[in-house]
């Protein structure tokens, strides 16, 4: 079998990482190995923090939404539910902008919430099998 030197797929691979780590602290960004250890720890904080970042827009709705809720004399959780008895379809983020820019539209929505029926009808679908 041929001898293999791996040229071009090495340096290729190794300058990937390495442009990658530019900014890094020291050896980080200068030395391989360092910088591929670095680069990998990098990444999988970026992916945990995409994850993150949801969870955390979806926190800030749901106290955007409570606060201009309280200021209209209705829990946060209360408020969701009258909102889904009276058939709403807006989502937290919908209703969360709605509540930072239009105090007028966010108290329509508290009278529908509050003016919801007590509970859901149902309608069940039969299906023939």
């Amino acid at each position: 079998m041929p001898r293999v030197k791996r040229s071009t797929k090495r340096n290729d691979r190794r300058k990937k990482i390495l442009k990658r780590a530019s900014g890094y602290f020291l050896t980080k960004s200068k030395l391989y190995q360092a910088a591929q250890e670095a680069v990998e720890r990098g990444l999988m904080f970026a992916y945990t923090g995409r994850k993150q970042k949801k969870r955390q827009f979806r926190s800030l709705w749901i106290v955007r939404i409570g606060a201009a809720s309280r200021l209209h004399g209705m829990s946060y959780s209360t408020f969701i539910n009258g909102l889904k008895r009276a058939g709403n379809p807006l989502d937290r983020k919908i209703l969360a902008d709605i509540a930072a820019n239009d105090t007028a539209g966010f108290a329509a929505l508290i009278a529908q919430a509050k003016a919801a029926p007590a509970t859901v009808s149902k309608t069940v679908a039969t299906h023939a099998a």
